[in-house]
């Protein structure tokens, strides 16, 4: 009888919003949801361009004052969808990769699928996006009592009314809990992962020291991990326009702020993208001691009878040293025992780390242009390259 893999179907797609949008047809191939994400962005923002027009108002929606509501619209929720249209095949694939590797053995493979199962379950229910939406209004209701940065991050019903009148009251309440919505439900999405990171780690996995991933065989989850970066740009690309509201507004100083705000940010997109990757350190860290004890023993019982071959008494009878194999296969052997001393705890590299500060980095240079304006920045760049 034919197996079916059920790691295939392994998604975090699914949903009331999801199905709407393909019955829509603005979700391509049951994973490509980048169409779906321009609509929920472009059509709100189209909306509140009309109503700022109507209302003559459309010179103060296109200030550098409000050019939040236009990231959040424009930017930050096409790349939620981006970001998943991206993820949900490397999902899939790490699942079929742990499969055939065997770093989840054919034993094992019952409580794998019935964890898949149990997720597929989940993310294609009506709960996730009701609770997202619920909880995107309770916070859309208080915003105005926290200390958000930004012009346009909470509502306020005196500045909805005197500054973009109904144009306003239709960012504050419907796009800006809209783009709420949309964020929760990726955090939601998240906590799932991670759940099912931790359900997988309490598996009996076969980890392998020696692999050459460096990870014992989930270097996977790195790969990944690595496609989060437009969710990282997202969240990037809201901080930056926060803090470019404030000083354009004159209430926040370059220095005391755009600091500050990029720690922020990357010590949020560690907690988020990297926190998951150390739910297996426990594991990657006993695997490594079992199998440094484990080569440690093979590398001695292996010299010991090197020593006794090549370096004990001299042997008539003795095979030439020249092109034995057994010089090689001692090689191999410390290059094991190297790979095993080096195996990384955490599934996280220096080029994961560089694509994350570097994402979080790109919405942040523009704001030098508040600090260093482009006729002095052109100057200083024309002096260096000429030594005028």
């Amino acid at each position: 009888m034919t197996e079916v893999n059920i790691s295939e179907e392994f998604s975090l797609l699914g949903g009331p919003l999801h199905r709407t949008g393909r019955r829509l047809g603005l979700v391509r191939g049951a994973t490509n949801t980048v169409a779906l994400g321009l609509a929920l962005g472009l059509i709100p923002w189209i909306v509140l361009l009309s109503l700022a027009l109507i209302v003559g108002a459309g010179h103060l929606l296109f200030s550098l004052s409000v050019i939040g509501a236009h990231a959040r619209l424009l930017l930050a929720i096409p790349l939620f969808f981006l970001g998943e249209s991206l993820l949900a095949p490397r999902f899939a694939v790490f699942i079929d990769t742990i499969i055939r590797s065997e770093v989840v053995p054919l034993h094992v493979r019952p409580a794998l699928d019935a964890e898949i199962t149990r997720i597929n379950r989940w993310t294609d229910s009506w709960l996730p996006d009701t609770a997202s939406l619920l909880a995107a209004v309770g916070f859309s209701l208080f915003a105005s009592q926290l200390s958000l940065g930004g012009t346009t991050a909470a509502y306020d019903p005196s500045r909805a009314t005197t500054e973009l009148m109904l144009a306003g009251q239709w960012y504050l309440i419907i796009c800006l809990t809209l783009f709420r919505f949309l964020m929760i439900r990726w955090l939601l999405r998240l906590g799932i992962w991670c759940f099912f990171l931790w359900r997988v780690s309490r598996l009996d996995l076969q980890l392998m020291p020696t692999h050459p991933d460096g990870a014992a065989g989930l270097g996977g989850l790195e790969v990944v991990h690595a496609h989060f970066t437009p969710l990282i740009l997202a969240i990037s690309v809201v901080q930056a326009a926060m803090l470019a509201e404030e000083l354009s507004g004159g209430t926040a100083s370059f220095e005391a702020t755009i600091y500050p705000a990029f720690a922020l940010v990357l010590v949020v997109i560690a907690v988020l993208f990297l926190g998951p990757l150390f739910i297996f350190t426990s594991r990657l860290w006993a695997c490594r001691v079992k199998g440094l004890s484990d080569y440690m023993v093979l590398g001695s019982d292996y010299v010991n009878g090197f020593n006794k071959k090549w370096l004990g008494a001299a042997d008539p009878g003795r095979e030439p040293l020249l092109g034995t194999p057994d010089l090689q296969s001692l090689a191999d052997l410390g290059n094991s025992i190297s790979v095993v001393r080096n195996m990384r705890f955490v599934p996280i590299s220096l080029f994961l780390l560089q694509d994350y500060v570097l994402t979080a980095l790109l919405p942040f240079l523009p704001l030098l242009l508040f600090r260093y304006p482009v006729a002095d920045l052109a100057e200083k760049f024309f002096t260096r390259l000429t030594g005028l």
